[in-house]
C-alpha cells in the first residue's frame, strides 16, 4: 500500500475528498478509457483523493457475442490497465465500480470491482455476489446469471482512511452484506450501479439512504445514466449519503463529476448516537429454520 497522507480539517478530523463519476459508458473499452481519463484529470485538478466509478464503467454491452471479442482476464484487460496508469500518474485512488472480465467457469463473465491505490496497485477486488434475475411488471425477464457467474466472497478493503465495503448494484437489496461490513468497521460502502429505469425511480434513493442509516456509514453510489450504445437505458442519480442519511450529493441526470469532502468522524459520532450495531441481539426463529447470524471472516 502507498503512504497516502490522510487529510484533516481545521479541527483535526480525518477527511477524504471524493470525486464521484456519473457515466454513460460505451460498448467499447477504448471509448470508456477516454472518458475515465478525462474524469481522472478533473478529479486530480479538484484535489480529490479517490475517484469512484459506476458499475460496468469499462464496458456496457448486452450483446454477449460481441462482448466476448473484447472481454478478457484481469491481467490483460485494457480498461483496468488504463485505470492503474491514471492512478499512478495522478496519485489518485480509483474505485473502478466494475467491469466485465472473463469468468473462472469459462462460459460466463464476472462482474468485478477493483480498488486501486495511488501507486496503481490493486488493493482489493470483488465479484458481484447477487445477480439481477428479476421479472419486472410489463418488462421482459432479466437474467444477469445467464451472462455472469456470481461471486461468493464479501470484501472489506483496508485503506489509509479506514475499511471500505465493496459491493455492486443489486447487492444493495441484501442488507445483511452491509451489516457485516459495518460490524467489521467499514466507514464507506461502495454501491456502484447501472440501475434499471423503473426500479431506479421506485427504489434507488430509498435503498441507498436505508443502507447508510441502518449501518451508520457513508454510501458512495456512482451510477450509469442515459441511453447507451447497446440500446439500454439506465437511471442515473449517482448519490453520496452520509451516516445520518443526509444526501450529500445527488447528480440527477448529469453526466460528469461531483466532488465532496467526507468527514469520517461522522461515522463514529453517528454510531455513538444510535448504537444499533451494539444493540443487536441474537434471537431464535422457529417456523421452518433456525436463525443464524452472519459473521464476517
Amino acid at each position: 500500500m502507498t503512504s497516502t497522507t490522510v487529510a484533516t480539517d481545521d479541527d483535526g478530523r480525518a477527511v477524504i475528498r471524493l470525486a464521484m463519476a456519473q457515466m454513460c459508458s460505451s460498448n467499447t473499452h477504448a471509448r470508456n478509457i477516454e472518458i475515465v481519463t478525462g474524469l481522472a484529470v478533473e478529479a486530480h485538478a479538484a484535489g480529490a483523493d479517490l475517484l469512484a466509478l459506476p458499475e460496468a464503467s469499462g464496458m456496457v454491452n448486452k450483446d454477449v457475442a460481441s462482448a466476448r471479442l473484447s472481454v478478457t482476464d484481469e491481467a490483460r484487460d485494457p480498461f483496468l490497465a488504463a485505470c492503474r496508469e491514471l492512478a499512478a500518474k495522478y496519485g489518485l485512488w480509483i474505485h473502478t465500480g466494475s467491469t466485465p472480465l472473463a469468468g473462472a467457469d469459462g462460459a460466463r463473465f464476472s462482474n468485478t470491482s477493483h480498488l486501486i491505490d495511488a501507486s496503481g496497485a490493486f488493493v482489493a477486488r470483488y465479484d458481484k455476489i447477487h445477480l439481477f434475475d428479476v421479472d419486472l411488471p410489463g418488462e421482459i425477464s432479466r437474467r444477469e446469471s445467464d451472462r455472469y457467474a456470481p461471486g461468493g466472497e464479501a470484501v472489506l478493503a483496508e485503506t489509509p482512511w479506514g475499511p471500505f465495503g465493496m459491493s455492486v448494484c443489486y447487492d444493495v437489496r441484501f442488507p445483511h452484506l452491509y451489516r457485516d461490513y459495518a460490524h467489521a468497521g467499514a466507514k464507506i460502502l461502495f454501491i456502484p450501479s447501472a440501475f434499471a429505469m423503473s426500479t431506479g425511480e421506485a427504489h434507488w434513493p430509498t435503498l441507498l439512504r436505508a443502507r447508510a442509516i441502518e449501518n451508520g456509514c457513508y454510501v458512495v453510489a456512482a451510477a450509469q445514466c442515459g441511453h447507451h450504445d447497446d440500446g439500454r437505458d439506465t437511471w442515473g442519480q449517482s448519490m453520496i449519503v452520509d451516516p445520518w442519511g443526509t444526501v450529500v450529493e445527488d447528480m440527477g441526470k448529469r453526466i460528469g463529476l461531483a466532488v465532496a469532502d467526507l468527514d469520517l468522524a461522522r461515522v463514529e459520532n453517528t454510531r455513538r448516537s444510535i448504537p444499533s450495531l451494539l444493540n443487536e441481539r441474537d434471537y431464535s426463529f422457529e417456523p421452518g429454520a433456525t436463525h443464524r447470524r452472519r459473521q464476517t471472516a
